[in-house]
């Protein structure tokens, strides 16, 4: 197998950046991560495209007995994307997929709160979103996050990525605006694999970071220029 392509999440958003030059700058650009492990990749690009950084709160429904395979995904304001490949070949009962539903739910809405920390989500209408991940593995999370900001009207979304398998650029290409996968390594296996350090990202850190993105960008409220 190859060597990682990155050292840590830092790096890899320093060079997802740079497959994001066109956007630095551009008025109406606001760049939402996936947290955690989304956060880190997300502040580089930010920080790199002079843009507003906030997340989009999306949790995994783990298949039961399975938790790393994902068979669906929630996303703030009720959204959730099922993956019924997964779901009809372990023959996942609803009241399976509804219990997992409802702790994920409280998980979720225990973290808007901690990280918003009383701010309001961005108005992301008529917005450029870039929506950054650490990586994209069935990219069913992702799916989840991309249908939830349908929702809110956004001029266009972006999906960005350091690194992913070709079959989650295949199938977010289809929902998505832009794909931008730095790296598509095969065989994929995991997105841990390809960073050197690949420990959980704490929510302090996610903090802390958010904390330093509103100091730079008080506020991704106000509309876009027309």
């Amino acid at each position: 197998m190859n060597e990682p392509e990155f050292q840590d999440r830092y790096e890899g958003g320093r060079v997802l950046a740079q497959h994001l030059r066109e956007y630095a700058g551009r008025p109406g650009v606001v760049v939402l991560a996936l947290p955690r492990g989304g956060v880190p990749v997300a502040a580089e690009v930010a920080r790199r495209l002079r843009a507003p950084l906030d997340v989009l709160l999306v949790r995994k429904l783990g298949t039961p007995g399975h938790e790393e395979l994902a068979m669906g995904a929630i996303a703030s304001g009720g959204m959730r994307v099922l993956n019924r490949e997964v779901v009809d070949e372990l023959n996942i009962h609803r009241d399976q997929i509804e219990a997992t539903t409802r702790r994920e739910t409280r998980e979720l809405q225990r973290r808007e709160q901690r990280y918003r920390e009383g701010r309001p989500p961005p108005d992301v209408r008529g917005r450029t979103v870039i929506l950054v991940d650490d990586g994209l593995a069935t990219g069913t999370t992702m799916r989840a996050a991309v249908a939830a900001l349908r929702v809110l009207e956004p001029a266009a979304i972006v999906v960005a990525v350091p690194v992913a398998s070709a079959e989650a650029c295949t199938s977010l290409a289809q929902v998505a605006d832009r794909i931008i996968c730095v790296r598509m390594p095969e065989p994929f296996y995991s997105v841990g694999l390809w960073y050197r350090d690949f420990a959980q990202t704490e929510d302090d850190e996610v903090r802390a970071l958010l904390a330093q993105a509103v100091q730079t960008h008080p506020s991704t409220d106000a509309q876009p220029p027309a």
